[in-house]
């Protein structure tokens, strides 16, 4: 059955829904020695095919009856259409180009998440230098009434690693955010940094990045990150971070 399920899932993935209606359709109406025949029409090409007929090969190894097959088709198919359209992923990716990965700089994709934000912004990074669109787009989002959070790396004069005061700085930029360090760090993490890089907006919107808020890294630097709209990942991203908060892991400063 495993194998069977595994086989619903390839075709699934990879045939739109109206298509795997028609398949599963043609199965009802065939038994599994004619059902390959019958759905030569149904797909496109070769790759498509192959999943098809692989389809059709193990389900003549069960006990499966032509309706539940049908059945297996429909559900895997709506669940995977409704996931889909649930929660989008995009792979953002600043540097070099291939024929493999087009490239869109990192600042396009973290400014998509700022002005998303309709209520909350919560953002972290080690390091943050004056990134003068990032810098105007989150006093924007402040003056529509967002409530912006950020957790960034302290200066070495307060505890932290960095030679200059970047949350001082950010201070001076974006006067209304809130702006909270990781000071307490106890002997588990003696000598840890806050190098994560992420920006999550409303529970709904997360940008997830190798890339600190510089101009560099912005616009020059290879980097690479995950921008994801909908399901459960920006919302416990965002119940995370406001965790560290209430528990007092991070600190207001």
């Amino acid at each position: 059955m495993e194998k069977l399920l595994d086989a619903v899932a390839a075709v699934v993935c990879m045939i739109s829904p109206e298509k795997v209606q028609a398949i599963a359709g043609r199965i009802r109406q065939t038994g599994s020695g004619e059902a390959t025949g019958s759905l030569w029409g149904v797909v496109g090409t070769p790759a498509a095919a192959g999943v098809v007929d692989q389809l059709i090969d193990i389900w003549r190894a069960t006990t499966v009856s032509a309706e539940e097959l049908a059945s297996m088709l429909l559900a895997a198919s709506h669940v995977f259409t409704k996931t889909a359209n649930q929660q989008s992923t995009e792979l953002v990716w600043t540097g070099p180009t291939t024929p493999f990965v087009s490239a869109r700089r990192t600042e396009q994709a973290l400014l998509q998440v700022i002005n998303a934000a309709e209520q909350t912004l919560f953002m972290t990074s080690f390091v943050a230098y004056d990134v003068s669109a990032i810098v105007k787009a989150l006093n924007d989002a402040i003056a529509r009434g967002v409530s912006i959070s950020m957790l960034l790396e302290s200066s070495q004069d307060h505890g932290g690693s960095i030679s200059f005061d970047v949350i001082g700085k950010m201070r001076n930029l974006v006067p209304a955010a809130r702006l909270y360090a990781w000071q307490d760090r106890g002997e588990t993490f003696y000598d840890g940094r806050v190098h994560a890089k992420v920006a999550v907006a409303d529970r709904h919107t997360c940008f997830i990045t190798s890339a600190n808020l510089t101009g560099f890294a912005m616009e020059r630097n290879m980097e690479a990150g995950l921008l994801i709209s909908g399901g459960n990942i920006p919302q416990l991203l965002e119940e995370h971070l406001c965790a560290l908060v209430s528990m007092k892991i991070v600190s207001a400063v």
